[in-house]
């Protein structure tokens, strides 16, 4: 199944949660603000979902949030059995670890599809090194920066004035005057931004 490229406003009504897929729009003009019922044709009652259903659910909701694919989805689900911990923790961590996310939590994109554009475009060096890939997933004690002539941009001018007021999860730290960023320790449970039940997305790719 490939990208989710439909209106993304539909996705927050659909969940009932704002999940900033539009940047600025979602400050100034939420979709979610103004029409907060799901889409679709009104109906009376919506039948309850099943246990299934619950599952199917948890994934596509963090596919969207996370803007990943099913198969990238599923290698980390194969990836965090492997690991030691709650497989469901482990997911939600590589996912946070993923390189256009790390970009978005440091405030360099005002979206995570704004952040994935950016690292796509090479605009970051991880360890000193240029790359092209949003899906890179990060350790701790890397580092994330902006390539030299990215600096010279309008936006990053514009960035470095405004992100002073960004407020930073814990498991990451952001230098002011060189707006580099560093994975301090892997995020925890409670640092996840949305409610996104990882048990349900464990028991949906264990069936």
């Amino acid at each position: 199944m490939a990208r989710y490229v439909g209106p993304v406003c539909r996705i927050c009504r659909r969940y009932g949660e704002k999940y900033f897929l539009k940047n600025d729009k979602c400050l100034t003009n939420c979709t979610l603000t103004r029409r907060p019922k799901p889409p679709g044709q009104a109906q009376v009652f919506r039948r309850r979902l099943s246990d299934w259903g619950i599952q199917l659910q948890e994934k596509q909701k963090a596919k969207y949030v996370y803007g990943v694919l099913e198969r990238q989805l599923k290698r980390y689900f194969e990836e965090a059995v492997h690991r030691p911990g709650v497989t469901g923790e482990v997911l939600l961590q590589i996912l946070e670890r993923r390189l256009d996310n790390v970009v978005f939590r440091l405030g360099f994109g005002g979206s995570r599809p704004q952040a994935r554009q950016l690292a796509a475009h090479g605009h970051f060096l991880v360890n000193g090194r240029p790359t092209h890939s949003p899906s890179m997933i990060m350790d701790v004690g890397d580092t994330v920066a902006w390539r030299e002539g990215s600096t010279k941009k309008e936006y990053y001018r514009q960035l470095a004035r405004e992100i002073q007021s960004k407020v930073l999860p814990g498991w990451l730290s952001l230098d002011m005057q060189t707006l580099t960023g560093r994975v301090l320790r892997l995020p925890g449970r409670e640092e996840v931004e949305y409610k996104i039940d990882e048990r349900a997305m464990v028991g949906y790719y264990s069936r």
